[in-house]
């Protein structure tokens, strides 16, 4: 579904990435893990037409997506989680919901929204930013789901949630991935990273240096935190 090949990144003359290359298939979930600063959130940002200093090619589904600005690739299914949520002060929920086009032929409905997301619904009628960050993190990713995208990129989806909470994201990923959604998501967190994703690409220096099947991960788990500081 998603082809990146040879994509490198620049702020201002820094370098940030060197010639990335990965594939995703339909319904699949990839990882890329890494220190702060090796280029995961970077990555992600390009793919989506987010960073103006790139060169490379991206393309879903065999249709180049290289020079299209963030707008038009939203159309084209992609779907957008922020680490910051991206929430809006003046719109309720509901209104967050139903603010996105749909661009995908299996958008979900606001009920499938609601019965996956039942604090939403609880807090449909309130503004978006008075929900907790947990709340809104379950926002995020109703919105991209709701506009039906294909492919989302996810960036530490379960950074700051509590454990009832990572558990929801991870049930709510393993649906859209059995819906055929593809996941390209940055996480620190390998336990959960493992109980979702299919392989792992690890980021260093701004170049993928180790792709990894799910279950070299879960047997090296030791090895790879010591790496990643964590």
């Amino acid at each position: 579904m998603l082809r990146i090949e040879e994509l490198s990144a620049w702020y201002g003359e820094a370098q940030v990435l060197r010639g990335v290359s990965l594939e995703i298939a339909a319904g699949e979930v990839v990882t890329l893990c890494g220190r702060n600063g090796a280029g995961k959130t970077t990555l992600l940002r390009c793919v989506m037409g987010l960073h103006q200093g790139q060169r490379g090619t991206v393309e879903l589904d065999g249709r180049s997506l290289t020079g299209q600005p963030a707008h038009r690739r939203a159309r084209a299914g992609l779907g957008w989680v922020p680490d910051d949520r991206g929430c809006y002060a003046t719109l309720t929920v509901a209104e967050t919901l139903s603010l996105p086009p749909v661009v995908g032929p299996a958008p979900w409905s606001p009920a499938q929204v609601y019965d996956a997301f039942p604090h939403l619904h609880a807090r449909r009628n309130a503004p978006s930013t008075t929900l907790s960050g947990g709340e809104q993190q379950m926002l995020a990713l109703a919105r991209v789901l709701r506009m039906g995208a294909r492919l989302l990129l996810c960036d530490e989806p379960t950074e700051g949630l509590s454990p009832l909470l990572v558990a929801q994201v991870g049930d709510i990923l393993r649906q859209a991935k059995q819906h055929g959604v593809a996941v390209l998501l940055v996480e620190q967190n390998l336990h959960f990273a493992t109980t979702v994703a299919d392989r792992h690409h690890l980021l260093a220096e701004g170049r993928v240096v180790e792709s990894l099947e799910n279950s070299e991960v879960a047997a090296r788990e030791k090895d790879l935190l010591a790496y990643l500081g964590i």
